[in-house]
């Protein structure tokens, strides 16, 4: 395949040439595994996504023009799932298992566009709101972060001479390699690329995916982008997310059904799909909280995705959980996902190799870490935490606890509340880097 010459590209920029959005697959995997799911059981739910701005001291209409946001958001709007990758869908294998998504859904998927928005500003900040039926408008997550990552990513470039644009590439192919060389050392390394929703830009976005392909061989594991999965030949990894007992929280009648909530939501996916597909995301209301909980049968699934908690602290509790139950920890699965760059993987890599099986997701450090590439200081290429969470369902609003409540999301109130439902007690704060 022909590298892209990308300073060439961005210097030479035009809409047409580079619409941020060109397919329907340019999403997470998991996006479609939890829709087929919500569209099978849930479809008609009426819910709101919203766009948060975590990163609460960078505002992002100083830097993005709002006309072009609206013109990258209505292009997403007309792009269409076309004949090779509905085709590719039905026909490629996940996790080994072939035909995971049903014909019925992607007939119904070969149909689909992504649904209205509503964007406005209010206190320096985007606020852009997706609401509708859960089915019709959960896809608008991935592409709403990758506008908005892409366009502060082009305004702080703008400008910028062409040999000045080598430099900064270069210098951020050299650092993403070096990284690359470490990540090498590692004997049993299994790590996969989820940094398309704070990416730099697609098109960075699929050096650093072929980087990692020809760098790590066998070690890359895969990518979470579908797009990338299907044009690159390599595995789609991903499994579920937060949104599900999110939005299941909502119809809890009382506060003894919301405990049980999760579990059920885990019972829903286990109908849906099975093997190395069965991973727990344990945080949405407190890690702790969900083990203590826990029904037994949980044990028995593949591993767990350790989140929001410290990966060390995260996964050594998850280690005791399954030794007290008779499971051995060497047999299961455990993945690290939460803002890892080179230090973090090799802490946690060096801290359980032996003792699990280990797998890295690397997101937003991967694919949007250009931090000091700039031959002139440039904090407009310092990525940001920004997230798009449903935040209403059934009427009412939603919660997300986490295990680090500076990404928490919901009314402060009724935070609190699921605090006492789910016996959290103090969850402790983190500065949040992405």
């Amino acid at each position: 395949m022909t590298k892209t010459d990308i300073a060439t590209r961005v210097y030479n920029h035009a809409f047409k040439l580079d619409p941020i959005i060109r397919s329907l697959l340019d999403t997470d995997v998991y996006k479609l595994l939890m829709l087929q799911t919500v569209w099978k059981e849930s479809a008609d739910i009426p819910v709101t996504f919203s766009l948060i701005n975590r990163s609460s001291n960078v505002s992002l209409p100083q830097s993005i023009d709002e006309v072009e946001l609206r013109e990258q958001l209505d292009h997403a709007r007309t792009v269409r799932l076309t004949k090779k990758e509905r085709i590719w869908l039905a026909g490629n294998t996940f996790y080994g298992k072939e035909r995971l998504f049903s014909p019925e859904f992607l007939a119904w998927l070969g149909e689909y566009r992504l649904p209205a928005y509503d964007l406005r500003v209010e206190g320096g900040q985007f606020r852009i709101d997706f609401s509708g039926r859960w089915a019709d408008v959960t896809l608008w997550e991935i592409p709403v972060l990758s506008i908005i990552s892409e366009l502060r990513s082009r305004a702080a470039i703008n400008g910028i001479g062409r040999f000045e644009l080598d430099v900064l590439y270069a210098r951020a192919k050299a650092k993403l390699w070096e990284k690359v060389v470490r990540l090498n050392a590692l004997p049993d390394l299994r790590i996969a690329d989820f940094g398309t929703r704070r990416r730099h830009s697609f098109l960075w976005h699929r050096w650093c995916v072929e980087a990692m392909k020809e760098g790590l061989r066998e070690k890359f594991t895969g990518t979470s982008n579908v797009l990338h999965a299907m044009e690159l030949d390599i595995e789609a990894i991903g499994t579920n997310g937060h949104e599900l007992p999110m939005v299941r929280a909502t119809m809890a009648e009382d506060d003894r059904a919301l405990r049980q909530v999760q579990y059920g939501v885990l019972e829903s996916w286990q109908r849906a799909y099975d093997g190395n597909l069965l991973i727990v995301l344990p945080d949405t209301f407190g890690t702790t909280a969900f083990l203590r909980d826990a029904p037994e049968w949980v044990a028995s699934w593949s591993g767990f995705r350790v989140d929001s908690k410290d990966p060390v602290d995260g996964g050594e509790e998850i280690i005791a959980w399954w030794e007290a139950r008779d499971e051995d920890p060497r047999e299961k699965l455990l993945i690290f996902s939460d803002g890892l760059d080179i230090d973090g993987i090799e802490r946690a890599y060096r801290h359980f190799d032996g003792r699990v099986r280990l797998g890295f997701g690397w997101g937003t450090l991967l694919t949007n870490d250009l931090r000091d590439c700039s031959p002139a200081a440039n904090p407009g290429l310092d990525p940001i935490s920004l997230v798009c969470k449903v935040s209403r369902a059934n009427g009412r609003p939603t919660v997300k606890l986490s295990d680090n409540l500076e990404k928490a999301s919901g009314p402060p109130g009724l935070i609190e509340h699921y605090k006492h439902v789910f016996g959290t007690g103090e969850l402790e704060r983190k500065a949040l880097a992405v």
